[in-house]
């Protein structure tokens, strides 16, 4: 592991400037040191002066073209400086932190260096590179953060039920760096992260939705939920995903486990480069399974309508763990209400009438349901896998084939229902939805274009039957 370089940026000499004449040793510390030795891109950088912190990112700004304008968040006693080669640049006085029992937030006061790196979460987080003249670009390294980094290696620099005790949402930040970076949690970090999971209940739904999240846009997210699961975090944070878990049998019949099947679909999604609501599909789409596990002697376990009873559940569950619940949360609805249309396609001779119906109620989403459903094949069979993946594409060809001739993403019947209320004189009513419901399924069913000609005939026949008449002679033309 090479020893992080500070890139030759003069940003960086014009903090140490600052920082000599107002006599505040400064450092660049945390993540974006680390990310120069891992050599991953990263953009935020912090700087802990040995003073005052707002106070030097103003000396900073007034020897900058056209003084930079600097942000200051008193509260924090930080201040945020933007910088044109180096983005925002954060600058905060090195602080010692002592926390209660029932609360993560901690009682600060201005601390050494030495105080300052012991209360970050990780020793590969309390890495510094100093921006004082005489030892510039030499690293900090007190807690043998760049030997964690070697072996990838999650480790608390401090005990760690003191770390984790004093601000438990480092355990969730703990197995998301292990996501995210593909490291392994020392033994005994993990055994602490077990000892106090309990301590996760202070921590406020956003914040932990905001690790969760991330675990979730890691590589290999499998890997996130599996820690989670294994240290007892997941059954206090999403408990209806820790119920997956385990496998019934009766007799000769046993189910998969659906928890280890779930995470093999989001890492298939992920691999396929789901963005973050597509991987929440993956998550949500067999929710519901346990709820509706039934048995039967003739053919074992089923989970009838869990997909239905799924879709219910997601805006409780996205209101639960404070995700939106707007435009997202209705895609993820969508898809799990979805999913398994498109493998029960491959299961019977694929109708025009079954795809233009699928076409319909995905809508612009049918790509993102696809590919969900792509990702939801994992037989250990692998003829079997294989067999369906063939039958699948052919599905997908259909689909392609009937798009392109019917135009379904954003399928509008021609008729409208005010077109229906002017033709026969009609106000709001159930005739109009029924009529309406009826022009939907023709042109669905293929029984007619949705063309106005075509459909204006069948309405009025459709009215006719109903003993409804053109209100005096009346017949709409689109002209």
């Amino acid at each position: 592991m090479k020893t992080p370089q500070l890139p030759e940026l003069p940003i960086f000499r014009t903090i140490a400037e600052a920082a000599a004449e107002l006599k505040q040793p400064a450092y660049v510390i945390g993540g974006y040191v680390r990310d120069l030795a891992l050599e991953r891109v990263s953009k935020d950088i912090d700087v802990v002066t040995v003073g005052d912190g707002i106070a030097l990112a103003q000396a900073v700004g007034a020897k900058l073209p056209g003084r930079g304008r600097v942000t200051v968040f008193k509260n924090f006693g930080t201040a945020m400086l933007p910088t044109k080669e180096a983005g925002e640049i954060e600058f905060v006085g090195a602080r010692k932190e002592s926390y209660r029992t029932d609360s993560r937030k901690p009682e600060v006061e201005a601390g050494t260096l030495e105080e300052d790196l012991a209360r970050r979460d990780f020793t590969i987080n309390a890495l510094g590179l100093s921006l004082n003249p005489e030892s510039f670009g030499e690293l900090v390294d007190r807690y043998e953060g760049m030997k964690d980094l070697a072996s990838k290696t999650i480790r608390t620099p401090l005990g760690p039920d003191v770390t984790f005790s004093d601000d438990p949402l480092r355990m969730m930040r703990a197995i998301r760096f292990a996501a995210q970076l593909g490291f392994d949690i020392e033994p005994d970090t993990f055994d602490a992260i077990i000892r106090n999971k309990d301590r996760i209940k202070i921590v406020s739904q956003e914040r932990i939705t905001v690790e969760l999240n991330k675990i979730i846009e890691s590589p290999t997210p499998s890997y996130g939920f599996k820690l989670l699961f294994q240290t007892g975090l997941l059954h206090l944070i999403f408990p209806k995903m820790a119920l997956l878990h385990g496998v019934e049998k009766v007799g000769t019949h046993a189910h998969k486990d659906n928890f280890y099947h779930t995470l093999q679909v989001l890492d298939n999604v992920a691999n396929a480069g789901g963005d973050l609501w597509l991987r929440w599909a993956a998550v949500l789409h067999d929710i519901a399974k346990p709820a509706t596990k039934r048995y039967d002697q003739r053919v074992g376990w089923t989970f009838h309508g869990h997909e239905d009873k799924g879709a219910r559940w997601v805006p409780a569950i996205f209101a639960e763990l404070k995700l939106p619940l707007g435009e997202e949360m209705r895609m993820v609805q969508k898809l799990v209400k979805l999913h398994l249309r498109p493998i029960a396609l491959v299961k019977e001779t694929v109708t025009d009438s079954a795809v233009r119906r699928l076409l319909f109620e995905a809508g612009e989403d049918v790509d993102r349901l696809m590919l969900l459903c792509r990702a939801d094949i994992t037989s250990k069979d692998h003829t079997r896998k294989e067999r369906y993946l063939r039958n699948f594409g052919q599905v997908e060809e259909k689909l392609k084939e009937v798009e392109e001739k019917d135009h379904l993403r954003s399928f509008r019947p021609v008729i409208t229902g005010e077109i229906i209320m002017e033709t026969f004189g009609l106000k709001p009513s159930r005739a109009v939805g029924e009529l309406k419901e009826a022009i939907m399924e023709a042109i669905l069913e293929g029984t007619i274009k949705n063309e106005m000609d075509e459909a204006l005939a069948f309405l009025l026949q459709q009215g006719e039957a109903k003993g409804l008449r053109p209100e005096g002679g009346f017949v709409h033309s689109p002209n």
